[in-house]
């Protein structure tokens, strides 16, 4: 086997490499937790990856504590009742476990437990300053663990709630919800099913796409999405195929990462397509991801087809733009990705509220074609 064990410091402290699970309690120590809650969901709770790692914090005198009531789609009051657990168990920090929802959670969880009871947390969604509202001496440290291969979240700043009432995803803000240390054991992904394997890896591909289309100026970011793009076309039908492949798991955690990494720079249509899609259908995001793929790059062709050329070539994909969008619909089908969102379960009549709901989402701010009413709800029409 190749995969080797790494130490890295891009943008957070990250121990890469195959068994470095066995590490998570000497970090949480190293960050001052001594009664850590791990945060993960419904499905990962009775995975034996799940008791492997509450048994590495047991056997420190750590503790075994677990919260995992997370909706796929994460809500403020999964929020609450992660908070009530975390202050009933008298916990001094979050090991966030698990894919995007889990970790999205338990930053939340570790972001708000003990902020003012005053303070919303949707005062603090990434808009302009609305950051400096929390008390930042009051985030409980967290250390991330990812269980998949698409999110990044374990290398960011921010985290995504939907609000249960309005069934729209804010993306909340804080410095200080960079994890403190991200552990990423590939082999803790190797028994993801298959859908989500394909689905995770395709949200990977979506942040580096849409990074390395964002108009803004970021070059660092620009040569991660292209990498982290290679990356995914290599790597994603190897593992979909074969799951225990470590060497191919191990590019996509690097893959997801970079991607979160690079996102900085920008997202685009398909985030702001796919956010409202799965707030009110409950959709996989990276799934939904994938679906309006395509059809966003024909959307955004006029804009970015010289860039996507450039990629083609160093991605050996012959054929310029249509090349590059003949190989991301090759890939959705050999990863049994629904063509349409009407295979999604989204209705026709929704559509204007979606179109009103993805100008909302921050996301469309970074799209190279400007989104307006008329040209979103096409986009929408042409997803069906």
């Amino acid at each position: 086997m190749s995969v080797p064990s790494m130490n890295w410091g891009y943008p957070t402290p990250i121990k890469f490499g195959p068994g470095r699970i066995a590490e998570l309690a000497e970090h949480c120590k190293a960050v001052g937790m001594a009664k850590p809650l791990l945060v993960t969901d419904k499905a990962l709770s009775s995975l034996p990856i799940t008791a492997g790692a509450l048994d590495v914090l047991a056997k420190a005198g750590l503790g075994r504590a677990m919260f995992c009531e997370v909706d796929p789609n994460p809500t403020e009051a999964n929020m609450k009742a992660g908070i009530a657990v975390y202050k009933a168990g008298g916990h001094d920090g979050v090991v966030c476990f698990g894919g995007g929802s889990a970790l999205d959670l338990g930053k939340m969880i570790a972001l708000m437990a003990d902020q003012p009871e005053t303070l919303s947390v949707w005062e603090l969604e990434d808009i302009g300053d609305w950051w400096t509202r929390a008390d930042a001496s009051k985030i409980a440290p967290i250390i991330a663990v990812p269980t998949t291969a698409g999110t990044g979240s374990e290398v960011g700043r921010a985290g995504v709630l939907t609000n249960s009432d309005t069934h729209k995803k804010k993306i909340i803000f804080h410095p200080k919800l960079m994890p403190a240390i991200t552990i990423c054991d590939p082999e803790l992904t190797v028994g993801m099913p298959a859908f989500i394997t394909a689905g995770t890896g395709m949200d990977a591909l979506a942040h580096c796409l849409e990074a390395y289309c964002s108009p803004f100026y970021h070059p660092m970011s620009q040569g991660i999405a292209l990498e982290g793009m290679r990356l995914v076309f290599e790597n994603l039908p190897k593992v979909y195929a074969n799951p225990t492949d470590l060497e191919a798991r191990a590019h996509m955690m690097s893959a997801a990462a970079m991607g979160a990494v690079a996102f900085q720079k920008g997202l685009g249509a398909i985030h702001s397509l796919s956010h409202p899609v799965g707030a009110v259908y409950g959709t996989h995001h990276g799934t939904t991801n994938a679906c309006v793929m395509p059809m966003v790059l024909d959307y955004n062709r006029s804009a970015i087809e010289e860039r996507i050329e450039k990629a083609a070539a160093y991605l050996g994909i012959s054929g310029g733009f249509d090349g590059f969008r003949a190989a991301i619909v090759a890939l959705r089908k050999e990863l049994s990705i629904p063509e349409t969102l009407t295979d999604m379960g989204v209705k026709a009549e929704d559509l204007d509220m979606l179109t009103e709901m993805a100008l909302e989402d921050p996301s469309c701010g970074g799209n190279p074609i400007e989104m307006t009413q008329e040209n979103t709800r096409a986009l929408f029409a042409a997803c069906m």
